[in-house]
């Protein structure tokens, strides 16, 4: 049984919307995010990434920033900027791109069934991450960063969806190449079939947000232990969220370089990655993985596709089959010794709605040793690990387009 909660939003005015909403907070640096926010003083930045209203090289992690997006955050209540709404309501969220369209529900999801694994993961935390998080809820006293869940599609709830969207929309704009739309649902009939239709789901599952997912549960279970009169319907036991069902999400490929080959000469490089791989030199030109257990590789002005040999990984292992799980262990770690992707300053990693071109400049450009293009992971693997209990190897997984921040925040303490 899964729980889909309606709750009274913190959102925008209808004619702000489109200067409120801006990309997530992890998705840039504090220089892009003040860039961006330069001459828009409605943009979300403003709470979400509120080291950009300090001085320039302020920690991010510094006590005065999360002071300061608790004071701009106020702010943008008082004046008007951002409202409550007067009831719980559900909210629909659509993302349209030229080729790709997705529909989910904005609520609040369970904590506790996060903490029972109703709500399934598949990605290890970093405690800092996490404790920027924790202190950004904290000092709000909300969340303003919605977690990426999804469900597996089921005829019904996609049709409840769909009904959603045949009124008139409450937000309606294009940023970044994608449109975003949203309606509110107020009706309580649709409201409580949405609800039923959820408690029939066996599982929730986290596609992106595991750090505000984590932070969410690690502020209910302290603000549990100070409340003697806990009941487990305070709003801080639930965390915002946008559902999608499964079918509609999109994953793209999730891209590697590293910074040189570990004293070896490319040649001397090249040959041991025989070892393990089919290679042929396909030229000067990027090349994009067909398939999986395919990899595109640029070094030294080539590019090269890489086929991992048979016996090289586990088919019959939901992780071990993977292709980033692949390229660690067959290349990354034995030739270059990247033990820890997570940790080690070596490597880098683009999203792949940067393109190929970003992989090659980096090393044409600035002086990396060598890039790999991935095929993307597939949603159906990332099911197979959450649903098996196990953890992706890091960057596994891009989904595109990111949800916007700033449309719709969530109360803790109503």
């Amino acid at each position: 049984m899964a729980t889909a909660r309606p709750f009274r939003a913190i959102r925008p005015r209808k004619e702000l919307a489109s200067k409120v909403a801006a990309p997530p907070y992890d998705v840039l640096s504090s220089e892009e995010a003040r860039q961006m926010a330069g001459d828009n003083p409605y943009s979300f930045l403003h709470i979400n990434k509120p080291e950009i209203d300090l001085e320039p090289g302020i920690d991010p992690y510094d006590e005065r920033v999360y002071q300061k997006g608790a004071e701009n955050f106020r702010r943008f209540l008082q004046e008007g900027i951002l409202f409550q709404e007067d009831r719980p309501c559900f909210y629909v969220y659509q993302q349209e791109t030229e080729d790709h369209r997705q529909v989910g529900l904005v609520a609040c999801a369970s904590v506790e069934e996060y903490e029972k694994g109703i709500i399934k993961k598949h990605e290890l935390t970093r405690p800092d991450k996490e404790n920027d998080r924790v202190q950004h809820i904290l000092h709000l006293r909300a969340q303003v960063g919605p977690v990426f869940l999804m469900f597996k599609s089921n005829e019904e709830l996609e049709r409840l969806l769909e009904n959603a969207t045949q009124g008139t929309p409450e937000y309606d704009f294009e940023a970044e190449g994608v449109r975003n739309t949203a309606w509110v649902v107020r009706d309580q009939q649709l409201i409580e079939a949405i609800q039923k239709a959820f408690q029939r789901l066996d599982a929730l599952y986290v596609a992106d947000g595991h750090h505000r997912s984590a932070a969410a549960m690690r502020v209910k279970q302290q603000m549990q232990q100070q409340n003697p009169h806990h009941t487990g319907q305070e709003e801080y036991n639930f965390f915002l969220s946008v559902i999608f069902p499964h079918t509609h999400l999109k994953i793209l490929d999730y891209n590697r370089v590293v910074q040189d080959l570990k004293g070896l000469r490319a040649s001397e490089f090249l040959e041991r990655v025989k070892e393990k791989f089919q290679v042929e030199q396909v030229g000067d030109k990027p090349y994009r993985p067909a398939r999986k257990h395919e990899f595109g590789m640029y070094l030294a002005g080539q590019w090269y596709r890489l086929v991992a040999k048979p016996g090289t990984y586990r088919e019959d292992d939901p992780v071990d089959r993977l292709d980033v799980s692949i390229l660690q262990k067959n290349l990354l770690e034995p030739l270059l010794g990247i033990q820890d992707p997570r940790k080690d300053k070596r490597i880098d990693f683009i999203g792949g709605i940067r393109g190929l071109q970003a992989l090659q400049k980096k090393v044409d450009e600035e002086g990396w040793a060598v890039a790999f293009a991935l095929f993307p992971t597939s949603i159906d693997d990332l099911i197979a690990i959450a649903d098996a209990g196990k953890i992706m190897p890091p960057k596994s997984t891009w989904f595109e387009p990111k949800l916007r921040s700033g449309l719709f925040s969530h109360s803790i303490e109503d």
